[in-house]
């Protein structure tokens, strides 16, 4: 199997180690955030109030909206580097291929 040289693992490995920090950032500022900061978040929201429509609702829409942008962005991440679905499936059932 061609070695991925170190640089450019370094790279790749930096880059979605980023993404997964700002998603779990994201994550914490709209699921828990909103709870320690509800006196201050007081006005209404679709009709509630915004901290209960978060609680009840808006975290949840954030969350979907998180996996799906984590997938887009990890994919155009795979892509900047190389990898794509067909090396990937090879490398998880340990064949070897060319580039």
């Amino acid at each position: 199997m061609k070695k991925i040289d170190k640089k450019i693992a370094d790279s790749y490995f930096r880059e979605r180690t980023r993404l997964i920090a700002i998603c779990l950032v994201i994550w914490f500022v709209v699921s828990f955030g909103v709870v320690l900061f509800a006196e201050s978040l007081m006005f209404t929201f679709l009709g509630f109030p915004f901290h209960y429509f978060m609680g009840a609702l808006g975290s949840i829409l954030v969350f979907i909206l998180l996996l799906f942008v984590n997938a887009k962005v990890s994919d155009s991440i795979d892509r900047k580097y190389g990898i794509d679905e067909a090396k990937n499936k090879q490398l998880s059932e340990g064949k070897v291929f060319d580039h």
